[in-house]
C-alpha cells in the first residue's frame, strides 16, 4: 500500500475552511488543477465527477463524512490513472487564534513500477490544494 500526506497551516477559522475544503462538490474552486467538479450530494454516498485541465475524468465517491470532526473520506470508483484501492481523507484542525491545519492524504495501491509516479503526481495535486486554501483565505475567503 502507497500512502501520500501533505498538511499545511491556513489562516482562518476551522469552520471557514471546512466550510469550503468540506464541500464535495467544491474542489475545483481550490485546486487549480481541476477544470470542473460536479456532484450528486453532499453525504455519504454522493458521486462526484473531476474534469482535470488536461480534459481527463475522474469519478470519486464520498464514503464518509464527520462535520463535526471536520473530517471526510473518499474513495476513487473510476479513473484513467493506474491506480487501484484509492482511499482519500481530507482532515481541517482548529488551532485557535483563527489559524487552521489542512491535512489531505491517501492510500492507494498501483501497478509495479508506477509509484513513485503516482506518489508524485498526487501529492502535486493535494499541494496544490493547499497553496489554493491558503491563497483563498489570504485574499479575504
Amino acid at each position: 500500500m502507497q500512502e501520500v500526506k501533505v498538511n499545511g497551516i491556513i489562516e482562518a477559522d476551522a469552520e471557514k475552511v471546512w466550510e469550503l475544503a468540506g464541500d464535495f462538490s467544491r474542489l475545483d474552486s481550490f485546486v487549480e488543477a481541476i477544470a470542473d467538479c460536479s456532484s450528486d450530494g453532499k453525504e455519504s454516498g454522493a458521486i462526484r465527477t473531476l474534469t482535470l485541465q488536461d480534459g481527463s475524468k475522474v469519478k470519486e465517491k464520498l464514503q464518509s463524512i464527520n462535520h463535526e470532526n471536520h473530517t471526510l473520506n473518499y474513495s476513487i470508483v473510476e479513473s484513467e490513472m493506474p491506480i487501484k484501492n484509492y482511499v482519500g481523507t481530507m482532515q481541517v484542525k482548529d488551532l485557535g487564534n483563527n489559524r487552521s491545519e489542512f491535512t489531505w492524504s491517501s492510500e492507494f495501491r498501483t501497478e509495479n513500477g508506477q509509484e513513485e509516479e503516482m506518489k508524485q503526481a498526487l501529492e502535486g495535486l493535494y499541494s496544490l490544494g493547499m497553496e489554493g486554501l491558503q491563497n483563498h483565505f489570504k485574499s479575504g475567503g
